[in-house]
């Protein structure tokens, strides 16, 4: 975000103070800051992980946008690149670093396979989309995305950072409960959302009664 857009526009400031002093609200000092330093986890899947990777050599160089501190650990990250495809026995392990990572959080699907199960959506081992399971912020298309995609997907992401309020983000919900937390999924015979129980009980009781 340049100094420009950070400035209110409704307020003139003369031309010798512009780089000195700025006028503009909490929301906007707050979402300037967290766009030009997002963290994603150091984490891939499948062949997607590969442009991810390109898309921070110095021929992309994603630091350019604030997004180079790629961290090993779900603790000292802010958003998580699903970056290839996600199987079932893998997903448990996606959802616990998930809940790991501190609000706010973000969550990108990078290409087909993230998104939607891409040309494996029909394999029994595969999850036909991670937004099944988790809130997905921004999807990026391809088989497998140009570095070019992801960094389009990004800046889409800092969009997004740019209209959020302080007054309504979720991360700032007060309650006893984390409305965020997902439940870790069962995995057995196959994959179970312990969210969806109360439906499989009702399913489970209509096909005793017939």
């Amino acid at each position: 975000m340049e100094n420009e857009s950070l400035n209110l526009p409704n307020y003139n400031i003369p031309e010798d103070m512009r780089d000195v002093v700025a006028v503009t609200t909490l929301d906007r000092l707050y979402n300037w800051g967290r766009r030009s330093s997002l963290w994603p986890l150091t984490f891939g899947l499948a062949c997607c992980a590969i442009e991810m990777i390109a898309a921070q050599m110095a021929r992309y160089d994603m630091a350019r946008f604030g997004m180079e501190v790629m961290r090993p650990t779900p603790r000292q990250a802010d958003m998580i690149l699903i970056s290839g495809t996600v199987t079932k026995k893998m997903l448990p392990a996606i959802i616990r670093l998930y809940n790991q990572m501190p609000e706010p959080k973000y969550v990108v699907a990078m290409g087909a396979c993230a998104s939607g199960g891409g040309p494996f959506k029909e394999g029994y081992n595969v999850v036909a989309g991670i937004d099944k399971f988790l809130p997905v912020d921004v999807y990026i298309p391809g088989c497998p995305p140009t570095p070019q995609a992801l960094i389009a997907g990004l800046i889409k992401l800092q969009e997004k950072i740019d209209k959020q309020s302080l007054k309504k983000a979720r991360w700032y919900q007060k309650g006893k409960e984390d409305p965020n937390y997902v439940p870790m999924p069962i995995l057995g015979p196959d994959l179970i959302d312990v969210r969806r129980s109360e439906e499989f009980k009702k399913a489970a009781a209509v096909k005793e009664g017939a």
